[in-house]
């Protein structure tokens, strides 16, 4: 009887961790990606920040608004 407690702690121990995986995954810092494409908004202007994927080699290039600090990431084609 005592090693169903025994499992019982594994296995809570092993649902903790898939919950904080899964909730990493969906919860994860997204800001970088959340506005890559699509017109500029207006106030932004172009820094001479680009990011280059080391994977894909694609191009980001870094948008500034001055105004409320905020960036603005695209893809460049």
């Amino acid at each position: 009887m005592a090693w169903l407690l025994v499992g019982g702690f594994y296995l809570l121990q092993i649902i903790g961790v898939i919950v904080v995986i899964l909730l990493g995954y969906f919860i994860y810092d997204k800001r970088y990606k959340k506005n890559q494409d699509g017109a500029v908004p207006p106030g932004f202007v172009a820094t001479s920040e680009v990011n280059i994927d080391p994977v894909t080699g694609e191009k980001t290039r870094v948008y500034y608004n001055a105004e409320t600090g905020e960036r603005f990431y695209r893809k460049e084609r």
